[in-house]
């Protein structure tokens, strides 16, 4: 479909003020970031700017990670940084944005235009008067790069946005810091959207159609792209129509209404629930939406599923068996298996959720056994919660979580250190919701100072911190007896929040009953206060998984 655009100021926007008149149509109000000299001009613009704020982290790579978890709430997100030394800084986030399907709009802020063209050698460059080498790094891990003039902004500033929002990745724009200051060029703009092949639409749903009568337990399995594509509540009204069982995966958690009668459990193949993983491979039609068959998803690619029996709902594809129905936007191919469902009433196997009930006793150490059925009971409808990479993304994953409840978890790319920042980004997105962080010792150590920010914005999450002195992850999934690279120094942690000032709770719990106290505590504390628990365990005390993950490992 065209549309002539063609957007009507009094007096014409610069190039910053027209960029963030673009954001703030997509829903932005903050964006991320740290200054530096070459993006101060966009900067300045900004702080003048009343309908976007600001939000200074405590280096780029928190800032990247801030905007990821920002845009999980919001559907976008938003960083800038100063050219070469801040823009690599926060390279390891975006590429975690582009594995985990996270659009982030990276802005830099570039020396001037004169500079450049003069092949100076200036600072925070390479010193060789090049200015192409940063933007080539991007160009591999976003999904477009342009560098921004006035002329070209009404162009390549909506045309980047457009990207961003349609592949559910970040994109990278360049604006040196007197191009941010220029008039734009007015453009007359022709845009164009992508549309579904109804034709290859047609041939799909007749396949699946095929398929889905012919099928005696079939399974319906969200992933992760239902989340990036906002598509929770056409699953549910499919689910609800077929009534028929539902499961997910590690990636796609919260993709569903874990409260439902129809789920069942997380899949995660020889990694987790056997009973989940008897009904998922023995069912003769996977309904599956926006998945990825990665080793995180697949168990380390245990997963025993039949390709003939899958159909496959992908952002532009259908696969129904070995056939590939090109050209089909996600959304519509799920509307319209929405309109030929019909009632297949297959039977729900009666399962059983991991962490219903604890067999720990209050006066005993702190140990998984009691901490995650403790969790279970304490999380509550709508909270978002946040978990790291590590054994609590693998404790957290078995948990069914009460209905509205928002699963943010770095599983793809799996970077430590990303879920103290990313709940920062989702603090400042969700004001009103409750934000439940559960990070280990070793992941905190990388990224703790994005607290301060946390009491500085007066951002209330609630913070389990795991502390065994210990990469215990890592001690699984290689040798638990070599020990001596995975020790790390053990903090004060409690202290060092009372560090930064602010308003906190801060406790330090070694048994159930001490635990259980001060959960009690954050629940009330929660509605004033940032609290952080930090929780004194063995090194080796782990979830199930975990030990699932390991004995495979050394079958290997």
């Amino acid at each position: 479909m065209l549309q002539q655009q063609k957007t009507n100021y009094t007096n014409e926007p610069t190039v910053s003020e027209y960029l963030y008149d673009c954001l703030y149509k997509e829903g932005i109000t903050e964006i991320f970031g740290v200054p530096g000299d070459y993006n101060f001009s966009l900067l300045d613009t900004l702080e003048h700017y009343k309908k976007i704020n600001f939000v200074n982290c405590c280096n780029e790579l928190n800032s990247g990670y801030a905007a990821d978890g920002y845009a999980r709430i919001k559907g976008m997100g938003a960083i800038i940084t100063t050219f070469g030394v801040g823009e690599l800084s926060a390279c390891n986030a975006i590429a975690g944005s582009y594995s985990e399907n996270v659009p982030v709009i990276h802005i830099v802020g570039a020396p001037k235009t004169t500079v450049q063209l003069e092949h100076k050698k200036m600072h925070h460059t390479l010193l060789d008067g090049y200015y192409d080498a940063f933007i080539k790094i991007y160009e591999n891990i976003t999904a477009y790069t342009a560098v921004i003039t006035k002329e070209n902004a009404e162009i390549e500033i909506p045309k980047a946005i457009s990207i961003a929002k349609d592949t559910k990745k970040p994109v990278y724009l360049l604006i040196a810091i007197d191009v941010a200051e220029q008039k734009v060029t007015t453009r007359s703009l022709v845009t164009t959207e992508k549309q579904t092949d109804e034709k290859s639409l047609k041939s799909a749903i007749d396949h699946i159609n095929l398929m889905i009568t012919k099928a005696k337990n079939p399974i319906i399995i969200p992933d992760i792209l239902v989340l990036r594509y906002g598509l929770q509540s056409i699953v549910e009204k499919l689910v609800d129509k077929m009534d028929i069982p539902v499961a997910t995966m590690m990636m796609g958690k919260s993709s569903f209404n874990e409260s439902h009668p129809n789920y069942i459990g997380l899949y995660a193949g020889n990694w987790g629930s056997n009973e989940v993983q008897k009904i998922v491979e023995s069912s003769d039609c996977l309904i599956t939406i926006g998945a990825i068959w990665s080793d995180y998803n697949t168990g380390s690619f245990s997963a025993n599923l039949n390709p003939l029996n899958i159909i496959e709902l992908q952002p532009t594809y259908v696969k129904v068996g070995m056939s590939v129905y090109e050209n089909i936007l996600i959304r519509d191919s799920l509307n319209e298996l929405l309109k030929i469902a019909k009632n297949k009433s297959t039977p729900k196997p009666n399962v059983h959720f991991p962490y219903t009930n604890s067999v720990a006793s209050l006066e005993d150490k702190i140990s998984s056994n009691f901490y995650y059925p403790r969790i279970q009971e304490f999380i509550k409808e709508d909270d978002i919660i946040i978990a790291e990479t590590g054994t609590f993304a693998y404790g957290v994953s078995q948990l069914r979580l009460p209905k509205g409840v928002t699963y943010i978890n770095q599983s793809g790319w799996g970077s430590i250190g990303y879920a103290t920042p990313a709940t920062f980004g989702a603090s400042i997105a969700a004001k009103n919701r409750r934000i439940i962080l559960f990070t280990g010792d070793g992941s905190h150590q990388l990224t703790t100072q994005e607290i301060s920010s946390m009491l500085h914005n007066n951002c209330k999450p609630i913070i389990f911190l795991l502390n065994n002195n210990f990469y215990t992850i890592e001690a699984y999934l290689n040798n638990p007896n070599k020990v001596y690279y995975n020790d790390i120094p053990n903090w004060d942690y409690t202290k060092l929040v009372e560090s930064y000032g602010g308003n906190s709770y801060v406790t330090k719990v070694y048994t159930n009953i001490e635990l259980d106290e001060a959960i009690k505590q954050a629940e009330v504390q929660c509605k004033e206060k940032l609290c952080f628990i930090e929780m004194i365990c063995d090194k080796m005390d782990a979830p199930y998984m975990v030990h699932n993950i390991h004995d495979m490992v050394k079958q290997m």
